[in-house]
């Protein structure tokens, strides 16, 4: 993950189980339905009507069969026949915020610290912008040519011990563990599946890199472009409005199967929306 800086963020702004094998990846796709000091202020501070549930007791990662309703690959890589969860119903759930975060997180480097970490039954979630990470593999999308920021190494790696395809593999960046927040300690790790929400889409991702550790909002290029937001390294991303929900415990194997975490995703958003 590259190291964001000021003037890419006003740039922007004018233009989440079992370590089960799943299929080989798949297209991206998004599902149309419709940072410096730590800012220590308590959770008491609310975004939305409080959220009282206590912290989530996960001995372990859950076994996928005891999800219901887990559509097969190719059920979830065909719109026809299957319900998908929409941005709405989701969004609906994270409207509070029952912080984890030892302080607040900053978009971008110099920005204020604003961006919380909160907490759900079954996951985690943060509010922020997207801002595109091409670290990984080098292709014609993403290589120091069309990225200043332009890192040939991902925090995770693939199957076959080779980088991720940020131009291929929709995945997100955490920010690494800090005072401010841990990651690990939530149950959130390489290949943790992701439910990404900009406006009425919905893009399942995995974790796959690490960034600066006091700033949050980031995604791979192939995120950014099935949510139809623009994926250029230099120009892109978008200033604010994305939501990131990561399902804890969860884990896609190999990380590069997309339909893998697709088909997680979706299994597991229905849970979130059932349990919360």
């Amino acid at each position: 993950m590259r190291i964001r800086h000021t003037v890419l963020a006003a740039a922007a702004g004018s233009a989440l189980l079992a370590a089960a094998v799943l299929p080989a990846a798949a297209v991206p796709q998004a599902h149309a339905v419709g940072k410096s000091p730590a800012d220590l202020e308590g959770s008491a501070d609310l975004e939305g009507p409080a959220d009282l549930e206590g912290p989530v007791d996960l001995e372990g990662p859950v076994d996928l069969e005891s999800l219901a309703d887990v559509e097969s690959p190719a059920d979830v890589e065909s719109p026809v026949g299957r319900e998908a969860v929409g941005a709405a119903a989701l969004l609906a759930k994270v409207m509070g915020c029952t912080q984890i975060s030892m302080g607040r997180y900053r978009k971008d480097a110099g920005a204020s610290a604003t961006v919380r970490v909160c907490q759900k039954r079954g996951a985690v979630f943060f509010k922020a912008d997207m801002d595109i990470d091409c670290d990984g593999k080098r292709t014609s999308k993403c290589n120091s040519t069309t990225d200043p920021w332009f890192q040939s190494s991902t925090a995770f790696q693939q199957s076959d011990g080779t980088q991720l395809n940020a131009e291929k593999l929709p995945f997100i960046v955490v920010p690494t563990a800090s005072a401010i927040w841990n990651y690990r300690s939530s149950g959130v790790m390489g290949g943790t599946v992701a439910a990404v929400i900009y406006k009425d889409r919905v893009q399942y991702a995995v974790v796959g890199d690490t960034g600066p550790s006091g700033i949050i909002g980031e995604a791979s290029y192939a995120t950014a472009k099935a949510l139809g937001i623009t994926p250029d390294p230099r120009v892109g991303g978008v200033a604010s409005g994305v939501t990131y929900i990561l399902f804890t415990n969860s884990r896609v194997s190999p990380i590069e199967s997309h339909s893998g975490a697709v088909t997680l995703g979706e299994a597991l958003a229905k849970k979130f929306l059932q349990d919360n």
